[in-house]
């Protein structure tokens, strides 16, 4: 599934004029029940990983009973705290040149305030003002999302209508605090009690740090959790893949 505003998706998020009133995240959660009902599956296996495994878990919560099982990576809450930690400044303590390509686009915005600050560059009509933005804000994350730099992951965000797109939907969702209430799904995980799941983690993801999936395993007594020693955000390293297709086949054969 492309996600409203992306991939084949229309409108596109990248268009100069694009309104995202409607990109929500209980949208994308009914979207996903749409689906479910057109292809005539009664129940199914829900895998996603950073924004997916908020999605994923956003739609379990309030499906349960359409889940069998839940796979998800890189577990991502929209807490305060994780947008924090990423784009107002700590993570750059890891990354410094990389977020200092990131601030350049709003020099002199205090701590706390570049989300906000990105948000009006991204929607500004201005091709010339919204296309930098997107790209420096894609860059940011292409470039810290693997154990180790993937150039073919930096170069993609360098597509204007990709980084446009992927920017403005992430800050989007980030100036709505995604649309929950703070803490919402960690506080609701109960509704996972009667759902098996694996909960795949790099130990060394700096966009989702692992602290956030502890706490989902604990609040949900149905999970695994798996800490890929060797390990960053993406979901296609070695390790990290295979735990994935490992989790998913072992559903596959119950």
């Amino acid at each position: 599934m492309d996600q409203r505003g992306c991939g084949r998706s229309i409108p596109h998020a990248s268009e100069p004029d694009a309104d995202l009133a409607t990109n929500t995240t209980w949208y994308l959660v009914e979207d996903l029940e749409v689906l479910r009902e057109h292809l005539g599956i009664e129940r199914w296996l829900v895998l996603g990983g950073s924004w997916g495994s908020t999605l994923a878990l956003s739609y379990a919560e309030t499906y349960p009973e359409r889940v069998t099982e839940l796979v998800l990576r890189g577990i991502f809450t929209l807490q305060r705290r994780e947008l924090d930690w990423y784009y107002e400044g700590a993570a750059g303590q890891l990354f410094p040149e990389r977020y200092a390509d990131f601030l350049e686009q709003v020099p002199g915005v205090a701590p706390g305030d570049r989300i906000a600050a990105y948000h009006r560059l991204l929607f500004d009509p201005d091709p010339t003002v919204h296309v930098p933005a997107g790209k420096a804000w894609t860059t940011w994350e292409s470039s810290t999302s693997s154990l180790f730099e993937n150039p073919d992951r930096i170069e993609e965000s360098t597509l204007a209508a990709h980084a446009t797109a992927f920017a403005r939907i992430e800050n989007h969702y980030f100036v709505h605090h995604g649309f929950f209430r703070e803490g919402q799904l960690l506080d609701e995980a109960s509704a996972l009690r009667d759902i098996p799941g694996v909960i795949v983690q790099g130990r060394y993801d700096v966009v989702c740090p692992p602290i956030t999936a502890w706490e989902l395993h604990q609040a949900w007594p149905g999970s695994e959790l798996v800490i890929v020693p060797d390990a960053g955000h993406a979901f296609d390293e070695p390790g990290t893949l295979h735990q994935l297709i490992e989790a998913t086949d072992r559903f596959a054969s119950r």
